[in-house]
């Protein structure tokens, strides 16, 4: 089975890039991304209506580059969670996150018995249709998995040291703009409710020796929330980078037209 370069960099300390896709599922896009430097490629199935024949594909283009695939699934559900598993995703982030007990369960839905209840299929996807010893299958795959909760409602930042205790849980992942919605302050990223809600956050991640995750909206929001102690970044979303790159080639031609 193939070991999870990601969760290897994080362990050892090392910071962790790459970017989510929302729109772009080509054929080319797991390549494209590798080779512009990212380490992980972040499937998103909760807002871009990606089901699991497309899903498939991405993950399968991920195998043997270098590229760490994993899924946003679109809820705490066994069967979105363990499912994406079986298709070969490496990491898992789960939507609003609110409790300790959400957070054992999404752990459980990632480990085979005795630690959890993921249901078994070798010879598959997720093991690369090989044989081999089941027993050093099942240690490989409940170690590779890297588990993440997306915190982004005032519930888990109010429970968010006692999900971060909860063992299996890798990353806490800010969810900025929701937390900001469900918070009343929509958009209002320096507002002091939203400010001591990360400071709790952080505190959290720290306490229990957790991976802190985070979207890159710019590059000074990229050196905030370094300096906050995040390792772990999305670039951005395929989307919004090619229309921020489009935008900027198009204002440079406007310029050259008009003289």
């Amino acid at each position: 089975m193939q070991d999870n370069l990601l969760k290897r960099r994080l362990q050892a300390g090392e910071p962790g890039f790459g970017t989510m896709a929302f729109e772009f599922f080509v054929p080319g896009l797991p390549q494209m991304v590798r080779a512009s430097g990212a380490e992980f490629l972040l499937l998103d199935m909760e807002h871009s209506g990606l089901g699991f024949e497309t899903l498939k594909d991405q993950i399968a283009l991920c195998r043997g580059i270098g590229l760490t695939p994993m899924v946003r699934v679109p809820a705490n559900q066994y069967h979105f969670i363990a499912r994406a598993l079986d298709l070969g995703a490496q990491g898992i982030m789960v939507p609003m996150v609110g409790s300790a007990d959400e957070a054992r369960a999404i752990v459980s839905c990632t480990r085979y018995p005795p630690q959890g209840r993921r249901g078994a299929a070798f010879g598959f996807a997720h093991d690369d249709y090989d044989g081999g010893d089941l027993v050093e299958k099942i240690r490989l795959a409940n170690e590779r998995v890297l588990v993440m909760a997306l915190i982004e409602t005032a519930e888990g930042i109010a429970n968010a040291d006692a999900i971060a205790a909860v063992p299996g849980i890798d990353v806490l992942w800010l969810g900025h703009f929701d937390l900001t919605n469900f918070l009343g302050i929509p958009g209002q990223f320096e507002h002091p409710r939203y400010r001591d809600a990360i400071d709790r956050m952080v505190a959290a991640a720290r306490a229990h020796g957790k991976i802190l995750g985070v979207m890159s909206a710019s590059d000074a929001w990229s050196r905030q929330y370094w300096d906050l102690g995040y390792r772990l970044f999305a670039a951005g979303v395929d989307a919004h980078l090619l229309q921020a790159a489009l935008r900027q080639s198009l204002v440079a031609l406007r310029a050259i037209a008009a003289g």
